[in-house]
Formats: C-alpha cells, sequence, structure tokens
C-alpha cells in the first residue's frame, strides 16, 4: 500500500483544475521550479506560500500537508486570479521568476490581477514626477518582461545602478541593433537614448492602479 504524499496531492490537484506548473506558479507568486520541487517532495511549501497554495489549489492548507482538510469548488471569477510580487527597484534589476526562490529570505507582498502573466510578471510602486501628469507618485505598475516593447508603451529599463519607469521610443536598427529612446512625459526631465548611455529593457508595463488617498 502505498502513502499519498503532499507533492502527489499538489499536483493531481493541479491537473485537475487544469492548471500547467507555470500557470499554478503565477497564481501563488513563486517560480515554476518551486511547484516542481514541491509535487516532488524535494521541498514543502511554508507559511504565506502554503497559504496561497492552498488558495491557488482551492483547498485548506492541512489538505496539502496530511491530506485530512477540505476541498473547496471554484468559482470561475477566483480561479483566473493570480499573485503579482510588488518588488523594489533594486529587486527589479536583478529580476528574475526565480528571484523569491534564491532569495526565501526576501519579504514580499502580493496583489492579485486576473490578467494572463508569466512567473516573472512583478509589480512596481512608482517614484518621483518623471511622468507626471498620467502618471503620479505612489502609483502601481503591472511588469511583463515576457513582453517586447512596442512604439509607445511604457517600460520598466536599467540605467546603470538606476531603475526607471519611463515611454519606449525605437529609433531604428544600428549596426543591426535596435536603437531606442526612453522618454518621460514631464518635460523637466531629459530623454535617455541607447546610443548615448547603456539602456537594459527588464519589462513592459501591462496594467496601471492608482490608489485613492485618504487623509487622516
Amino acid at each position: 500500500m502505498t502513502t499519498e504524499s503532499a507533492g502527489d496531492r499538489v499536483r493531481a490537484r493541479r491537473k485537475e483544475l487544469k492548471l500547467t506548473q507555470k500557470m499554478l506558479s503565477a497564481k501563488v507568486g513563486v517560480s515554476h521550479v518551486a511547484i516542481s520541487q514541491w509535487e516532488k517532495d524535494e521541498t514543502v511549501p511554508r507559511g504565506e506560500n502554503l497559504l496561497r497554495l492552498a488558495e491557488a489549489l482551492g483547498c485548506a492548507p492541512a489538505w496539502i500537508v496530511d491530506g485530512e482538510g477540505q476541498l473547496f469548488n471554484f468559482t470561475s471569477a477566483a480561479a483566473n486570479f493570480c499573485s503579482v510580487p510588488v518588488i523594489s527597484r533594486a529587486q527589479a534589476r536583478e529580476w528574475t521568476a526565480d528571484y523569491l526562490l534564491q532569495h526565501p529570505e526576501s519579504d514580499v507582498e502580493f496583489i492579485q490581477s486576473n490578467m494572463a502573466l508569466s512567473a516573472s510578471a512583478f509589480a512596481l510602486i512608482l517614484q518621483g514626477s518623471a511622468m507626471e501628469p498620467e502618471f503620479r507618485e505612489g502609483d502601481c505598475v503591472i511588469i511583463e518582461p515576457a513582453i517586447f516593447p512596442l512604439p509607445g508603451d511604457f517600460v520598466v529599463a536599467k540605467h546603470g545602478e538606476e531603475t526607471l519607469f519611463l515611454k519606449y521610443r525605437p529609433r531604428g536598427l544600428v549596426n543591426g541593433e535596435q536603437q531606442f529612446e526612453l522618454v518621460p512625459l514631464n518635460e523637466d526631465y531629459a530623454v535617455l537614448r541607447s546610443q548615448q548611455s547603456p539602456l537594459n529593457i527588464i519589462g513592459t508595463m501591462v496594467e496601471q492602479r492608482r490608489y485613492r488617498r485618504r487623509s487622516a
């Protein structure tokens, strides 16, 4: 007689819900490598990861741990949401889908989105006034590294030790390489050109959120 493990239950439930490992990882807010390790019982989800995994699979955390908890019926709306990590500008400069797995000490919050996003998608809270008036300090933007920007898209880019959020403007090929500008909407800030300084696109904005500020 074989005993079903936590990994067996996670794998079976994921397949029952017709989710791939990448789809589940996007909902939980971890890399697909972490999902694979959980399903193989190489590691065990704990704490916030366990709670988010249980939410994504529609079950009680105890069901994952020992098979004794409850399974729930999904509504279609709840099944389509995924967790997106809200990261710092410093983290964005070295962000990959496996970042949270490689840095388990990271204290990261998550927001929910119903968009189809890759495991490497992240959110940033904007700072400064370079993109006013369309974007304000405190706005939240969701960034998708898997999408290459088109003219007029808004992107997060690395410029030396800075992480910038600006408008993307291609400027044609030079020696076989696409040259581009990063343009602030606030005219008080300078336009950056890839021919003049090293610029690396991290990802393209797919959603903007503005939270209403209330006075105390």
